[in-house]
């Protein structure tokens, strides 16, 4: 793997870009080495600008369920592109949207558009504070919902990989009302409800989580929030930026068979472009402006490219018969190629899967199911085991606290490749590492 020209590329990025990079995970600072500049994409691989090839799971963080380059979106955007990319003003596509929508996931009766999976929970956010008259909220270790000031309260994903969870530059006063719970432990909740009795607005979680590697949720701990907040008059709020049209045709929450008072979507449904979007029943979302007192805007919500491209997207995922079941069946196929290289070889790792999202943790632990689960991980060896991967053509994410996705363009081929290179793999780590 010759990467000659993304080391120059990188070398001149981070002379103008923090980091080099425009989002701290794309970093391979928690893998060692220098990130690829990525050329051109197409399914399921990428290619980077020293035209090395890559079985790619990372899929754009998750977006890209049917693989890169679909022409179909490729051509929508094209075509709306033809008539301008923004008016900020009404425009008929962005109903049709918010139409499927509601159509796909029921406790959603109203949606508002956004830019980011980051604006649709601070707006949610800001929505179920108005709606309950209330000030604090319950988020749990681990989880990551962007990067608002309120979130970044022992944070997952690129705040984890980073090992600085509690951000410099969030107030003492916003840190105070970020009141955190044990993910899977419904204990922890209750005590926080018992201690802050008629104070918290909201609880915020990923049903699924995938920003600390994925976890799902027990069904003690899942059922038992959903009571819990409708006992103390506390709007759960799910945050499905990453599990909506991910995990199952209606989200997580129609997978584990509960209704959120909220809930924030991204990702899949801008089909790659910049896209968010929070909804719920129809009493809260109508708080917000022009209906009501809650304020949210932006220039460039609903923006008809993004509109276009997540359209198509839904679309094509929702008129394909059987489409879940195949990406489901893909993505247990991986992973239970890769378990098997496991246990063949007495390999310490776990594999967690939902649906396409499945995370592979380096750990002796024989489950990994919460927060101080994930901490025990060997990222160390998770980064030599990455470095193998991409010396053979597998590209994931450079984190051991993310998730991986398996989109409809994998084949049957890049799915065995994977799972051989895996077993390669784990040879040469236990090899290299007496203490295995």
């Amino acid at each position: 793997m010759n990467i000659k020209n993304s080391v120059i590329a990188y070398q001149e990025a981070v002379k103008h870009i923090p980091g080099g990079v425009n989002s701290p995970v794309r970093a391979f600072n928690s893998v060692g080495g220098n990130p690829l500049f990525i050329k051109k994409a197409n399914g399921s691989k990428i290619i980077d600008i020293d035209n090395n090839e890559y079985v790619d799971y990372v899929g754009s963080w998750g977006p890209m369920i049917l693989g890169h380059a679909h022409p179909d979106v490729v051509e929508a955007l094209h075509q709306t592109a033809m008539n301008g990319t923004s008016y900020g003003a009404p425009t008929v596509i962005e109903t049709e949207m918010a139409n499927l929508i509601c159509q796909l996931i029921p406790s959603i009766e109203r949606v508002r558009m956004v830019n980011s999976g980051t604006e649709a929970t601070m707006s949610a956010l800001r929505l179920a504070r108005g709606y309950t008259q209330r000030d604090l909220v319950i988020k749990f270790e681990g989880c990551y919902h962007g990067h608002g000031d309120s979130f970044l309260i022992k944070a997952g994903s690129g705040a984890l990989t980073f090992g600085t969870p509690n951000s410099p530059g969030v107030t003492k006063g916003t840190a105070s009302d970020t009141l955190t719970a044990v993910y899977n432990d419904l204990d922890s909740v209750l005590s926080l409800f018992s201690q802050y009795k008629d104070q918290i607005a909201a609880v915020i979680l990923e049903p699924v989580t995938g920003n600390m590697g994925v976890i799902k949720p027990t069904e003690q701990f899942i059922h038992g929030l959903r009571k819990a907040c409708t006992d103390n008059g506390t709007l759960l709020i799910f945050d499905e930026v990453m599990t909506g049209f991910r995990v199952a045709r209606g989200g997580a929450q129609e997978l584990l068979d509960i209704t959120p008072d909220l809930t924030t979507l991204g990702k899949i449904i801008g089909g790659g472009l910049p896209v968010g979007a929070y909804g719920g029943k129809k009493e809260i979302m109508d708080m917000l402006a022009p209906n009501g007192p809650v304020y949210q805007a932006g220039t460039l919500s609903g923006n008809p490219m993004a509109m276009a491209a997540g359209l198509t997207t839904l679309k094509i995922v929702n008129e394909i018969d059987g489409f879940y079941e195949q990406l489901e069946e893909k993505a247990a196929f991986l992973a239970e190629g890769i378990q098997k290289n496991l246990e063949a070889l007495n390999f310490p790792g776990v594999i967690n899967r939902v649906g396409s999202m499945f995370t592979l943790f380096f750990t002796k632990e024989t489950e990994v199911n919460n927060f101080s689960d994930v901490m025990k991980c060997d990222t160390d060896l998770f980064a030599q085991y990455f470095k193998l991967g991409l010396e053979n053509g597998i590209y994931t994410a450079p984190s051991q606290f993310e998730a991986g996705f398996v989109s409809i363009a994998h084949s049957q081929e890049d799915l065995q490749k994977t799972i051989d290179k895996s077993y390669d793999a784990f040879k040469q780590l236990l090899a290299l590492n007496d203490s295995l």
